[in-house]
């Protein structure tokens, strides 16, 4: 590999897991105003996130700046942030579905002032959360997260589940 190799893969990250990294950073690249995404386990843990660990160690000292001066893209600045509320918009969502009788729950959009958050499940009962601009094409969005379900669903298997926390845990 060269001299740029990126800090997951120097942590010798597995093949799959190195693509849905690649997939998460696209999901941002690709989709307007997307501001961060991340993959949360179905307990809470951030697994995988579209912030590099520099921008989001950067945005934890401060709102006043990410890497380079950019504003944080997550939300307070974190991908651990965005994490929490994606794990408690699923949970209250969930609660809600059970106590109508909805069945499960897909997909949750919460439209606010300044931004909006989106969060839908994996099929393995992990979340995949996504922070936008308030201006986001909401039908985009929800397009580019079932086509990330569709591509990383089945590859987010609990051998890979285990093998992200464990880089997300030896990163801090």
């Amino acid at each position: 590999m060269s001299a740029g190799t990126d800090t997951q893969s120097e942590r010798g990250l597995s093949h799959e897991a190195r693509n849905l990294q690649w997939l998460l950073s696209n999901f941002v690249e690709d989709v307007p105003g997307v501001r961060s995404v991340a993959v949360v386990s179905s307990d809470g843990l951030l697994l995988l996130t579209s912030e590099p660990e520099d921008e989001a160690e950067t945005a934890d000292e401060g709102a006043a700046g990410g890497a380079a001066g950019r504003p944080p893209r997550g939300p307070a600045g974190t991908s651990a942030d965005l994490a929490t509320v994606v794990s408690g918009i699923a949970s209250l969502t969930e609660g809600a579905a059970r106590l109508m009788d909805g069945g499960g729950v897909r997909q949750t959009g919460v439209s606010m002032e300044n931004g909006s958050v989106f969060v839908m499940t994996v099929g393995d009962g992990s979340l995949l959360g996504v922070h936008a601009d308030a201006e986001c094409d909401m039908s985009v969005v929800a397009y580019h997260m079932a086509l990330f379900v569709g591509r990383a669903g089945h590859v987010l298997t609990p051998a890979l589940r285990t093998e992200l926390r464990q880089a997300i845990e030896e990163g801090r």
